[in-house]
């Protein structure tokens, strides 16, 4: 079995207890107009590029056999996508890595072989490996395939996940795995169709169905100014989560402008809004509140 997978990253500190080995798979559901990742919403392979690698040397201009590429005056590299094919010439001729293909084909045991190069640190830290992305539940045969394989090699493994799929599915997977980190970014459905592009009661719901199976769940807030830390929508939020008895921990994560940059070089800038960071006051008021109602909640994680 194989899967598209658009990022393996080794020694992560940020997903999940421990120091862990963070898995992204490709293709989300969703589409936040925050996006961190926007390279992970396509289930297909991109084309990226990087400027401020570039030499502007054209040896990728002149590899490209369909007329994809082009220089302007200046030298810069400029692709015409609808000619594009994905081939990778171009790619193969950069010395600089200023082109490149997102996305690849791994296969279970190839994903197996990079994270057992951290099986040192997750035995020495009580880490292990996270499934990220994107949205895994949007290739659930290799999710499943993955959780268990790594379950068979004694391997910690958390999911994290939108809860945007079918129920069953959902349940299904998440049960296979140790730990659930669970995205929740805006209360009002609404605000929620706005921001993110779908409905969250099926979210909502998924969330409710997993806490009665006594899974542990870390809660993950993306906080964003003028989107979600309002009081309205932290106040929702905890009445929602206070009702819940498996969630363990709420990661108050603080929008940052990374994302961006991706988005500037996969040419989708139409597609997303830039938001502004929130400060140290809006994180720690978002976090004293949560602590006040008697959740337990952090910065980060």
């Amino acid at each position: 079995m194989k899967g598209m997978i658009f990022d393996l990253k080794h020694y992560a500190i940020h997903d999940g207890p421990g120091i862990r080995a963070t898995v992204f798979f490709k293709g989300c559901p969703l589409h936040c107009l925050w996006c961190h990742n926007p390279e992970g919403i396509s289930p297909e392979k991109e084309l990226m590029l990087m400027p401020n690698r570039c030499a502007r040397c054209g040896d990728c201009v002149r590899a490209c056999k369909y007329g994809a590429l082009a220089q302007k005056e200046d030298g810069e590299v400029v692709v015409d996508r609808s000619r594009c094919t994905l081939c990778g010439d171009c790619e193969q001729v950069c010395q600089r890595e200023a082109i490149s293909l997102v996305g690849r084909e791994m296969s279970i045991e190839d994903i197996l072989a990079e994270v057992e190069k951290d099986r040192i640190f997750f035995d020495q830290s009580g880490g292990g490996v996270t499934l990220t992305g994107g949205e895994p539940l949007f290739q659930p045969e290799l999710a499943e395939a993955l959780i268990d394989r790594l379950r068979q090699v004694g391997i910690h493994v958390a999911l994290d996940t939108s809860g945007f799929a079918p129920e069953e599915t959902f349940l299904w997977i998440a049960q296979k795995s140790d730990l659930v980190l669970f995205d929740l970014k805006v209360m009002d459905d609404e605000q929620h169709k706005k921001f993110v592009g779908v409905s969250n009661r099926l979210i909502l719901k998924n969330l409710r169905a997993l806490d009665k199976t006594g899974k542990p769940i870390w809660i993950r807030f993306p906080l964003i100014p003028g989107v979600n830390d309002g009081l309205e929508n932290l106040k929702a939020m905890a009445d929602f989560l206070l009702e819940l008895k498996s969630v363990k921990m709420l990661n108050v994560l603080p929008y940052h402008k990374g994302g961006m940059e991706k988005v500037r070089r996969l040419d989708q800038g139409d597609q997303f809004e830039i938001f502004e960071p929130p400060s140290q006051a809006i994180i720690d008021s978002a976090i004293n509140y949560f602590t006040d109602r008697g959740l337990i909640a952090k910065q980060g994680g």
